[in-house]
């Protein structure tokens, strides 16, 4: 039976009732039927046949594609530009500790100035009056990301606003650079908590990357006014 979530590849560590239960749907399952549950840490849906293992090629459904390797990542090997031109503001909304250093860190090797909000009222504060470049949020600062104050404030923006924001989401459930992800999310990236570490070279990589595809964009609708 499957013992990790294919999602966030952690162990599901069922408690000996819920593997019952399981054991108990499975046997009843009849063939060619699949059953879903959901992961009970990344909440994602896994489907189960019979055996007790995501089907192969279930006819009913579409997957996402993998989250990106990070070989290159983890050797540092990434060649980029040193520094991010005209990107003066990011802000930081995280909770105080070394993450948070490593993050500002990060965030000032690229070029950006950064400003640390405390709270989730500070740095709403700040947004009215500061045209960030960049925000990153760590996703759990209010439970999930669903319930999170500030990112609903983040998905509500204005575009002629939000266009312009580099948004980055924080969080041990997420896969680092995976675009789809970030999409889903309404964000720009998305960075695991253990890759922090790596977030400067992270920086260097995606940060190029938005500017390649939404650049010309961004140039058309200054040009007719549209900022």
């Amino acid at each position: 039976m499957l013992t990790h979530c294919p999602f966030c590849q952690k162990s599901l560590e069922l408690t000996n009732e819920q593997n019952s239960r399981l054991e108990q749907a499975l046997s009843q399952l009849l063939p060619g039927k699949i059953l879903t549950m959901k992961c009970p840490l990344c909440r994602s849906a896994i489907t189960l046949d019979k055996t007790g293992f995501p089907p192969q090629n279930p006819a009913n459904q579409v997957l996402p594609p993998p989250p990106p390797s990070l070989d290159w990542l983890k050797s540092g090997l990434y060649q980029g530009e040193d520094k991010v031109e005209d990107v003066p503001m990011a802000l930081v909304l995280h909770h105080p500790d070394e993450q948070r250093k490593h993050i500002g860190e990060a965030l000032e090797t690229v070029g950006y100035q950064v400003f640390m909000a405390d709270t989730i009222v500070d740095a709403m504060e700040r947004m009215r009056f500061v045209n960030f470049s960049c925000v990153a949020l760590q996703a759990n600062l209010e439970g999930t990301i669903e319930q999170s104050t500030f990112h609903i404030y983040m998905r509500n923006l204005p575009m002629e606003r939000r266009r312009y924001i580099f948004y980055i989401l924080i969080g041990d459930n997420f896969h680092t650079l995976y675009d789809l992800e970030a999409l889903a999310c309404s964000a720009n990236l998305t960075v695991n908590s253990s890759d922090l570490r790596h977030l400067d070279i992270v920086l260097r990589k995606s940060i190029p990357a938005y500017e390649e595809l939404f650049g010309p964009f961004l140039e058309e609708l200054n040009a007719y006014g549209k900022r």
